[in-house]
């Protein structure tokens, strides 16, 4: 099969691997039926994350199950599968209380199993799913091939910035402000809305980001960013701040200019993948802000979120502006990174 490799920063490419086999009596093979490139995914292509041999790439997928290990009885083949960015046995300990991210037995694609069996990535033909009844979620039927890109933000991107919200404390009658306008920040100003938000800020400096965040409920646009940017906020919510400051981007920065944008015992969900991120305790400690969050429990989320994704009350797919085959893998990365697209969708 087909399979995206990460040989070095800046170079990916589509190389032929072989086909996965079922290994466990747990594990399916599902067929990739859509990918998409992940803005983690970026760290590493870029160089900021350590390349030093190829390396599978990709965590995100929705696809058919084509076959069941025997001790699988969640899915069948003939399924339409999601995957969620990291696999879990979904009734371990901390499973069971919502951290799936955490699973004693999971893990996440593009390694070795806790077994030492090697996991696929994901931007590829074919993949094995170890710990497959607690990993993957089938949806109600075959769906359309309209559905699909919104059913694919639920492996990670949509869950990712619900999981921001959730964080944060966001209920209805809340006021948020979204630090990031990247995929996961679009989605989370969607979440927020979807929770009740009554007042949602989103911090963008592009136009096309800016009208793809109203679209999904955003109230308020601000362009300026740190203190500046900050103090913008503050001024929208009565010179106190947001209840909830959703941090969707993992810089030092924007974690600064999402503390400095929460009121007065407010609070922080984050879900950026932290690099250089330094805090301000003493600052938090005085303004009584509050900070919780870190890597999304997909799995966790499915369950309440698909039905809404499904019946088409939320179109989560719209953060989805390129479209593009396997094939063309390395002008998807190359539009993500130089920013000319907000998240590309890989077809198969």
């Amino acid at each position: 099969m087909r399979a995206t490799v990460l040989h070095a920063p800046f170079d990916v490419r589509l190389d032929t691997v072989p086909d996965p086999q079922l290994v466990l009596d747990s594990d399916a093979v599902v067929r990739v039926v859509a990918a998409c490139v992940c803005g983690s995914d970026l760290w590493s292509y870029r160089g900021v994350n350590d390349v030093t041999e190829p390396k599978r790439i990709g965590h995100e997928m929705v696809g058919v199950v084509e076959q069941v290990g025997s001790d699988v009885s969640t899915v069948k083949p003939g399924d339409f599968v999601i995957a969620p960015f990291a696999y879990s046995d979904n009734t371990c300990p901390a499973c069971r209380v919502g951290v799936q991210t955490s699973c004693r037995h999971g893990g996440f694609w593009g390694g070795d199993d806790r077994d030492g069996h090697f996991v696929d990535g994901l931007q590829g033909e074919l993949v094995r799913v170890p710990l497959a009844d607690g990993t993957l979620v089938a949806t109600p039927g075959m769906p359309d091939p309209e559905l699909v890109p919104h059913l694919l933000t639920l492996s990670d991107v949509f869950p990712t910035g619900h999981h921001a919200a959730v964080s944060a404390g966001v209920t209805e009658g809340s006021t948020v402000a979204v630090v990031g306008d990247g995929a996961v920040g679009l989605s989370a100003v969607l979440a927020a809305k979807r929770l009740g938000a009554s007042r949602v800020v989103a911090m963008s400096r592009h136009a096309d980001r800016q009208e793809l965040a109203r679209a999904f409920g955003a109230d308020d646009v601000v362009e300026t960013r740190g203190k500046e940017g900050a103090q913008a906020v503050k001024v929208i919510f009565d010179g106190l701040g947001a209840d909830c400051v959703l941090e969707c981007v993992g810089t030092g920065a924007s974690m600064d200019q999402a503390l400095r944008s929460a009121r007065p015992g407010g609070m922080v969900g984050y879900v950026g993948v932290p690099h250089g991120v330094t805090l301000d305790v003493p600052t938090m400690f005085g303004r009584n802000v509050g900070l919780n969050g870190g890597v999304a429990p997909v799995r966790a989320y499915l369950d309440e979120l698909l039905p809404d994704v499904w019946e088409g009350r939320i179109q989560p797919g719209r953060v989805f502006d390129l479209s593009l085959p396997l094939e063309q893998v390395a002008d998807a990365y190359r539009a993500m990174d130089e920013r000319t697209a907000i998240k590309s969708l890989l077809t198969l």
